[in-house]
């Protein structure tokens, strides 16, 4: 049995003596000096809340893409891109489509749906039971969705959507959540739904606030059919010579190859039909303050392709499930605000402009990706940007 103990200062947790002692516990139980996780520029006050245990920081170098040309609803213009990563090329790449959608006039996006939901489950006695129950949710919504308001301003439950198994009723309490993200929102506002509809039944009701029916952090069917976060389109035509001229290959060979990976898809059994979503996702994750758990949902992805009468080619990307938030969260911390500032995404009022420009980006990626597989300069290009050994 060992003694060991993390050190805690119930009074001052994040004060410069709380953190020495840490600091000094992994010195000394370790062979780790920690020379570079100790040293950082934020202040360890602004982090209750978001750590515990605060001890240092991970600096991941950030890399500058773009500019990405987007014409959005709400993201119009061109945006310098931040992206967080350690992998070679990954920059470079997302950069070389970018610099492709803009020759093209760039890139087209939409944002489609907003709902971020918790999923309780009710059960019963039998299926009638539950049935019935039904019935009555229906019946009483605009006073669920009132006992859901008491507790948040800027969230709204706009929907319920019921999905009966057995003598069990599985739910999704569908938000709009402002310009958070929304998770532990929506979880306190169904918590006291959920108690309005007890204390309110006229009979029995049993419940479990999540029924693992909202999928949070994990791939589902139903996030990507119904919507979680944010669902964006991000499309555009691109001129068969300039995919030649700047891809050096063929949009015929390109749709060809797009609808092998299509079946290769199907046949894994993916979250999408894509190349690399969770790259580009990942690295503003990371860069601009997001739940990085959330990439496990967020880069899900409908790709869409057409081969034109002309030779031109349309390429779309559907995010169904992206979980961003331009306020909240990790976003107001020292690096992660600047990475937003950068795109003119931090703060009220921008979570859709910040989903159109990820949206823009991953397009990008894709493009660029698959046109050096297609290319054959996947390999090559790993090798001369990519650091493969240690």
């Amino acid at each position: 049995m060992t003694d060991l103990r993390i050190p805690r200062d119930r009074d001052d947790d994040y004060g410069v003596e709380a953190i020495a002692a840490r600091q000094q516990l992994v010195r000394d139980r370790t062979e780790s000096a920690l020379e570079h996780v100790g040293r950082y520029s934020l202040d360890p006050a602004t982090l209750p809340g978001n750590i515990e245990n605060f001890l240092g920081a991970a600096q991941v170098p950030i890399g500058l893409a773009g500019p990405v040309l987007v014409d959005g609803e709400h993201a119009q213009g061109e945006f310098l891109v931040p992206l967080a990563t350690t992998e070679g090329t990954l920059v470079a790449s997302y950069s070389r489509g970018m610099k492709l959608c803009r020759a093209a006039g760039g890139v087209t996006t939409t944002v489609l749906d907003d709902k971020m939901q918790r999923a309780p489950v009710f059960s019963f006695a039998n299926a009638r039971e539950a049935r019935a129950f039904a019935v009555w949710l229906d019946e009483h919504f605009e006073e669920i969705a009132a006992a859901a308001q008491t507790t948040t301003s800027s969230g709204r439950l706009i929907e319920i959507q019921q999905f009966s198994v057995s003598k069990l009723l599985y739910t999704r309490f569908n938000y709009t959540t402002g310009d958070a993200a929304g998770q532990n929102m929506t979880g306190k506002a169904t918590f006291a739904a959920c108690a309005w509809i007890k204390q309110n039944y006229p009979a029995e009701v049993h419940f479990i606030l999540e029924g693992q029916f909202a999928t949070d952090k994990k791939t589902s069917v139903v996030n990507m059919l119904h919507t979680r976060g944010k669902r964006v389109v991000a499309e555009i035509t691109l001129p068969a010579a300039l995919v030649e001229e700047q891809m050096h290959v063929s949009t015929d060979k390109l749709y060809a190859a797009r609808m092998r990976g299509q079946l290769g898809a199907i046949m894994s059994v993916t979250n999408n039909n894509g190349n690399h979503s969770a790259n580009g996702i990942t690295a503003m994750f990371i860069a601009t303050g997001q739940d990085v758990a959330n990439v496990a949902e967020s880069s899900a992805m409908y790709g869409f392709s057409e081969l034109l009468p002309n030779g031109d080619f349309y390429a779309s990307v559907t995010l169904p499930s992206l979980i961003i938030a331009t306020y909240g969260g990790g976003t107001g911390l020292a690096t992660q605000r600047e990475c937003l500032e950068i795109m003119d995404c931090y703060g009220a009022g921008k979570v859709l402009k910040l989903a159109e420009i990820i949206a823009a980006t991953v397009l990008a990626g894709e493009l660029s990706l698959g046109s050096a597989v297609v290319a054959e300069e996947w390999v090559q290009a790993h090798d001369d940007l990519g650091r493969n050994r240690p």
